[in-house]
This record gives C-alpha cells, sequence and structure tokens, in this order.
C-alpha cells in the first residue's frame, strides 16, 4: 500500500473542489483565521486546514486502488459525540474536534493525523506537516508510535507515511527515516500555492459537515488486538526501576532489555510524604521565577508533591499542585543541581491532570532520594563545582 501511494500520490493534484472539502474540517473560528493578519493564528489554521486537505486526497485516492482497504475517519467524520478522557481508558479515542489519540489509563501518549488499513488487515499511520521546523523531537515520536501501534496490533512492522507541503527530503531526520523500511515521503504543493485557488470570501459558505464514503471506517471499528491496561504496565515499569535503583547493581540495570513492553515513557511514582519533601528541599532545591523555596513554603502553597521521571532519557520531573488553584507546576533539572519552574499542567490535559489528581503520597525520604540520586539529569554539585551539572535536554512532554 505504501508502495503504491509513493508511486500514485503526484497523480492527484488538490484542486479547488479538495481543498474547499476540507474546509468542512474547520471550525467556523479557524476558517476565518486562514487569512488572519496574525500570522501564528494564520499558521495554525493553515496547518489543521492542511491536515485536512491531504486527508481528502487520501480519501480520493483510496477508491484507485484494493490495495487501500480502509481510511479511518478524523475530522468532520468522527462522531458528533466523544468519550471524555477519564482514567481506565486505554486505546484509540477521538478528541473533541476529530483528532485521532492512542489513550493509557486517559492519558492522551500519542496523537497521529491519519490511519489506514491495507488489504491484509494491518495499520498505517500518518503525520502531516507544513514546516520542517518541528523536527527536532519528531525521529524519536515516530519510533515510539511505532513501537506503540506495533504493540497494540501485533505488528512486527508498522509502515509511516510522512505527507509535508515544503520540500524536507534533505533533512537530516527525514533522510534517517526514509532510510528505514517501509516509510515513506509524500510531497504536496505549498499551502500558499493551495490557499491561492480560494478566496476569503469562499470562507463565508457552509460546507456539507459529514460524507458518505465506501472506505470509511471509526476507530471503534479497529479495537487493538493486544489486552491493553497501561496502568499495569505502568506499575511494571516503575517498579522494575525501583528495584534496580535499590539493588546491588543499581541504575546500570534501566537500559537491560526486559519483558515489560517499552510503551510506558513517563512512570508516576507518587506524592511525597513531609520527609521526602525536607530532604528534597536541602538536597535538591526547588526555584521558582528565580526564588528558592524552604520546605515550609512549600506545603503551605502546594497540597502535593510528585515524583516522575520521563523514559528512556530518566530526566526527573517534580508535580507540584497548587493549593488555590487547579493546576500543578511542572520542575525540571536546572544547572545548579535542583529544580526549576517550566511550565503549567491544568485540566485542558484531561486525562493526565485526572492521573496527577489521583496519586497519594507514598514515597519517604529514603527511597526519593535513591531515585533522584541514580538519574543522570540531576545531582547535586560537588563543592565549588555549582553550575557543571551534566542536565538532560528538556523534552517538552507532559
Amino acid at each position: 500500500m505504501t508502495t503504491w501511494l509513493d508511486k500514485n500520490f503526484s497523480s492527484l493534484q488538490p484542486t479547488r473542489a479538495i481543498i474547499m472539502r476540507a474546509l468542512r474540517h474547520l471550525r467556523p473560528a479557524d476558517r476565518k483565521k486562514l487569512f488572519s493578519e496574525d500570522l501564528p493564528e494564520m499558521r495554525t489554521a493553515e496547518g489543521r486546514w492542511f491536515e485536512a486537505i491531504v486527508y481528502e486526497m487520501i480519501l480520493d485516492l483510496s477508491l484507485q486502488t484494493d490495495l487501500i482497504l480502509s481510511v479511518v475517519a478524523r475530522g468532520a467524520d468522527g462522531p458528533s459525540r466523544v468519550k471524555r478522557a477519564q482514567l481506565g481508558q486505554n486505546g484509540l479515542f477521538y478528541s473533541n474536534i476529530g483528532d485521532i489519540k492512542v489513550r493509557g489509563n486517559g492519558q492522551d501518549l500519542a496523537e497521529v493525523d491519519m490511519v489506514l488499513v491495507d488489504h491484509t488487515g494491518a495499520l498505517t499511520f500518518g503525520e502531516i506537516i507544513t514546516s520542517p521546523a518541528d523536527l527536532k523531537e519528531f525521529e524519536a515520536e515516530i519510533h515510539y508510535k511505532k513501537q506503540l501501534f506495533g504493540y497494540l496490533y501485533g505488528q512486527p512492522t508498522v509502515p509511516f507515511l510522512l505527507i509535508s507541503s515544503v520540500d524536507i527530503s534533505r533533512t537530516a531526520v527525514v533522510r534517517r527515516l526514509l532510510k528505514e523500511p517501509d516509510n515513506v515521503l509524500l510531497t504536496t504543493p505549498t499551502c500558499e500555492d493551495l490557499k491561492a485557488l480560494i478566496r476569503p470570501r469562499d470562507l463565508k459558505r457552509s460546507p456539507h459537515r459529514q460524507i458518505r464514503h465506501p472506505k470509511l471506517i471509526s476507530i471503534a471499528d479497529i479495537p487493538p488486538r493486544r489486552p491493553f491496561d497501561y496502568k499495569k504496565l505502568h506499575d511494571e515499569r516503575m517498579q522494575s526501576i525501583i528495584a534496580a535503583v535499590t539493588s546491588k547493581q543499581g541504575v546500570g540495570e534501566l537500559g537491560t532489555p526486559d519483558e515489560i513492553p517499552p510503551i510506558v515513557k513517563k512512570v508516576l511514582f507518587g506524592g511525597l510524604y513531609p520527609s521526602a519533601i525536607r530532604m528534597l528541599d536541602a538536597r535538591y532545591p526547588i526555584r521558582i521565577k528565580g526564588k528558592t523555596y524552604d520546605p515550609d513554603t512549600i506545603q503551605k502553597q502546594f497540597s502535593k508533591v510528585i515524583l516522575a521521571v520521563n523514559i528512556p532519557e530518566y530526566r526527573p520531573i517534580i508535580y507540584l499542585r497548587t493549593r488555590n488553584k487547579k493546576e500543578y507546576l511542572k520542575m525540571v533539572p536546572n544547572r545548579a543541581g535542583g529544580f526549576k519552574f517550566e511550565s503549567r499542567r491544568t485540566p485542558h490535559m484531561a486525562g493526565f491532570f485526572l492521573w496527577l489528581e489521583s496519586v497519594q503520597p507514598s514515597l519517604g525520604a529514603e527511597l526519593t532520594r535513591a531515585l533522584l540520586d541514580a538519574f543522570p539529569a540531576v545531582h547535586v554539585p560537588e563543592a565549588g563545582a555549582a553550575g557543571k551539572t551534566n542536565v538532560a535536554p528538556a523534552t517538552g512532554k507532559p
């Protein structure tokens, strides 16, 4: 299927009819922003519109070959009512605007722009981009999604389509991806060329919302083939990390392959007891916007302190639950050997926020210290060596 698309995708040029049809996937507010003078707003709306254009192109192309068995509905073709994120959800779900998401215990593990099913029943996912500027973490994300779909659907290989409105074939990331089997790059005319086919007054028309198509299916039609309890896998990974850190062999065991599927990308160890908060403050100071917080201030302003770690880089994270607001402050390692404020986590991140809310205090000072001392991204500087801590790069993940 991917080979056929590689050969035939360019044969279908986006026509005015296709790009007008794609407008049905945009909310009225986003349609208005397509010609906005506010560049960030315009680019965001343009990106969503381009995703819809590619989707409409694939729908048309699917009628030309039996190699494409099904196209998974998205955008306006998704359900009018969706299941809100909640703890215990595992599998594929739609967002409120028709995006395709994979959830684990309610948390969004991944979002994909497109899912196709080939004539053998195998899944292929696609990513659609309009700029080469967002490729910094792209390669790792694609590899994770391949692992995730491979695990859920029992596929040794998961084909991947990268569709772009700009030529990114010479970038190092894309060159590496294209060296791997079953990865294909498809290129369309630029967004500027596509936009030249319509005028601002065209956006005032009310496009049909849903269409009938013989190859459209819902994500409900492709349930995971493997039982999927993300919380159970998470807890198994958490216990394996704790066992490695507290054993005589130590943190060196963390990179050793084991039988736990490599789809858990963040471990929430638990909330810190007061003794652990005092240890944290003494050994790994908390700094928020230049101010260092002592244990009393931490417990006065925050109702919960949670220790987590990103995988596979084992970069520790502290989440602080604000007492007077529904939010968590995300704290990441700084170069002085402690933690600094990076960003906020609010109910907008529904599933992940609910998971944070469910975490209770369970970590004492000894285990908390052992975990933090084991992770390479944060440590106490030696005397006279402040500022020389080896810190892992930020990933921008939840």
